[in-house]
């Protein structure tokens, strides 16, 4: 006979009916814990994920007025608020026991109990607890996914040779439970490309989970992908589930992977590992089964020679990596995407007449799009918004410079030089800031450092 997966825990100070209990049930269940001493309850539940616990009612002798029973009761809810807890008492406290389930115990079961009868209120606990678990990750994937209500994510839009290559690959790893490392540009649509693997993998109809490591706080960190139990710290005022194990069933997808520091990324692997996580706060194992994605636009190889980042975690999350071709090689792919931004926001601002020139978009063609498909779209809108009459001009889509020229200036530098000025344009943009520049560069910090030598910056 199979088991079934789940940790039952039976309080009582009768060994006997201990002793009894465990026997039976644990050829059906994969874990039977017994316990005398009602004291012991907090330490077993820092430690286990009981599914169903079943508590007398009674455990000083000459006490039969339910009290301790009811007293530990609320202490297992304090502590787990969805605990299943099955009251077991005497056929001449059945009265007690009814009321008692007003208090937060699913049922009782009055001792001396048939094994069916056992077995049968034990399931129904599972099947109780189950749902409950069930629509407690509904609410927080909801929670999640509210946050980006308002983010649109259009469809792939390209006929190049590098997006067709770029279709291919997705389409032969979405598939597999492969872990994926998504590598490309600023821009480029890395968490498109994620999703697309989820939509085209075996786990669409379960939650997809997205996590920008770029913009969560460190201190947060822990606290957000693995969750905290009430009064871990200041401000945790309930228990809430991580978005690791939110994500439990579904896709983990983790945007700026090498933003994460050696500390970090040490706790990172412990869980990708052991496929476990612990709330802040808690020992207790949560097992988590999830297809994990990852995406960076930094030079992870050069990081691990420089010790920013684990080698171990490297190959971790890159059982296929997954390299996003840049728009300045996608030029055929402009006119497409002039086409389908224009008609977006031409609705949007009521100007639904307005078209593109050819000699603008030879232009546009010609222009290197540091900041890719997101710099695009955003010059699409700024030309509708600027643009008289029905002809969206290259002065209205360029306010500050002319795109060819741009292009040509770029082409009479040499190497250094444009590295040179990036750095330069980086700097200035984050005021000094080198941490901040490196991460718009796409560089280490310890790289950027080098540079500014070099270059006597």
């Amino acid at each position: 006979m199979q088991k079934t997966e789940a940790n039952i825990l039976i309080v009582d100070d009768d060994l006997d009916v201990l002793v009894s209990a465990q026997m039976f049930l644990k050829q059906m269940f994969s874990l039977v814990k017994v316990e005398q001493h009602p004291e012991k309850i907090p330490g077993l539940l820092e430690t286990i994920n009981f599914d169903v616990i079943l508590l007398d009612m009674n455990f000083s002798k000459g006490k039969n007025d339910g009290e301790e029973g009811i007293y530990w009761l609320n202490r297992i809810l304090e502590l787990q608020p969805d605990a299943i807890v099955l009251f077991i008492t005497a056929y001449g406290g059945i009265d007690l026991a009814v009321q008692s389930v007003k208090l937060g115990a699913m049922d009782f079961i009055v001792k001396p109990w048939k094994n069916d009868k056992l077995l049968g209120t034990i399931y129904t606990a599972l099947q109780l607890g189950s749902s409950k678990k069930e629509l407690k990750k509904i609410k927080s994937t909801q929670e999640i996914i509210t946050q980006d209500i308002n983010q649109h994510f259009e469809d792939f839009i390209g006929e190049s040779v590098p997006m067709k290559n770029l279709f291919e690959l997705i389409e032969k790893v979405a598939n597999t439970e492969a872990e994926i490392l998504i590598m490309g540009e600023n821009g480029t649509g890395k968490e498109l490309v994620a999703r697309e693997i989820h939509k085209q993998s075996s786990r669409i109809n379960e939650a997809f989970i997205s996590v920008d490591l770029g913009a969560i706080h460190e201190n947060l960190f822990e606290s957000e992908l693995f969750g905290h139990v009430k009064g871990a710290f200041t401000d945790a005022h309930a228990d809430k589930s991580g978005r690791i194990e939110i994500a439990n069933g579904g896709t983990l997808f983790l945007d700026e992977i090498g933003n994460l520091s050696v500390p970090l990324q040490m706790k990172l692997l412990s869980v990708l590992q052991q496929k476990k996580v612990c709330r802040v706060g808690s020992h207790k194992e949560i097992p988590v089964d999830f297809r994990l994605v990852c995406a960076t636009n930094m030079p992870l190889k050069e990081m691990i020679v420089e010790k920013a980042f684990r080698e171990d975690l490297y190959y971790r999350i890159n059982t296929v990596e997954v390299e996003i071709p840049p728009l300045r090689e996608r030029e055929d792919d402009i006119p497409l995407l002039a086409d389908f931004f224009l008609k977006k926001y031409s609705k949007k601002y009521h100007k639904e007449k307005l078209r593109i020139s050819q000699s603008t978009m030879l232009k546009l063609q010609k222009y290197h799009w540091p900041g890719n498909i997101r710099e695009f779209e955003h010059t699409i809108e700024r030309g509708v918004i600027l643009s008289e009459g029905n002809l969206v001009k290259l002065t209205s889509i360029s306010s500050d410079y002319s795109i060819a020229k741009a292009k040509n200036r770029e082409e009479n530098l040499n190497l250094e030089e444009m590295e040179k000025k990036y750095i330069l344009r980086a700097l200035s943009k984050n005021k000094g800031n080198v941490t901040h520049a490196a991460k718009d560069l796409g560089i280490a910090r310890t790289a950027l450092y080098r540079r500014l030598e070099k270059y006597g910056l």
